[in-house]
């Protein structure tokens, strides 16, 4: 009895694989980037929740100035550019203040959020506001630049109101592409990358075997 079942769990399993063979791929994808997944998920939860904490900072605040522009601008400066790769491990990863904080460095997410943290501090309303391609502090009197404007905003959160909007962001899909690339794939270490594509390849290749063996049982019945 388990030599006849043999087979039938094995053409059962080829048929899942053939199947869902995509999802393998986003699988393989999803556990290189990202080795405990739960990371992503708790990304995105702050992502759309971004964890502004105005009690965080508030040892500093004496050293800040008093008007918007100004805060951003010591923020940036005391706060060196810094990507998820390098810092966490990770090509995408939403941090909390105090990681912020107690790294020093951060990408633009990071630094929004210790931005818009001060401001709420010190009584100046602000929110997070988020492109596809960048997050930043936004706050009335803010002045526009070619990332950071109404049009190509995507998401953005009103921690006063819990409001929060989705919106189509006017951006060619090339500048998205581009700076994903330049943030996501560029970075990654040399071991991940290796490592990934060798799966993709290995999957891959299964799948041609696979293909290529259903095609040869179909034709054998013709060709006997």
């Amino acid at each position: 009895m388990q030599y006849s079942d043999g087979p039938a769990w094995k053409d059962k399993g080829k048929r899942t694989f053939r199947r869902f063979f995509p999802l393998f791929l986003a699988l393989w994808i999803l556990l290189v980037s990202y080795p405990n997944p739960v990371n992503l998920v708790i990304s995105i939860h702050r992502f759309l929740n971004p964890a502004v904490d105005p009690g965080a900072v508030e040892f500093m605040l004496d050293t800040f100035p008093d008007n918007a522009a100004d805060i951003e601008k010591v923020v940036l400066a005391r706060i060196p550019y810094g990507l998820d790769w390098e810092l966490y491990g990770m090509p995408w990863y939403f941090p909390t203040v105090e990681e912020v904080l107690e790294r020093g460095r951060g990408d633009c997410k990071a630094r929004a959020l210790v931005v818009v943290s001060v401001l709420q501090a010190k009584g100046i309303p602000s929110q997070v506001t988020s492109s596809p391609m960048h997050v930043w502090a936004d706050y009335e009197g803010k002045p526009g630049s070619a990332i950071e404007n109404a049009q190509v905003t995507f998401y953005q959160h009103d921690p006063e109101t819990g409001t929060r909007w989705f919106r189509v962001p006017e951006i060619d899909l090339s500048q998205i592409m581009g700076s994903w690339r330049q943030q996501l794939w560029t970075p990654m270490p040399t071991s991940r990358r290796v490592l990934l594509i060798a799966g993709l390849l290995a999957l891959t290749a299964a799948r041609v075997l696979l293909f290529r063996a259903d095609r040869r049982k179909k034709a054998s019945p013709s060709q006997g």
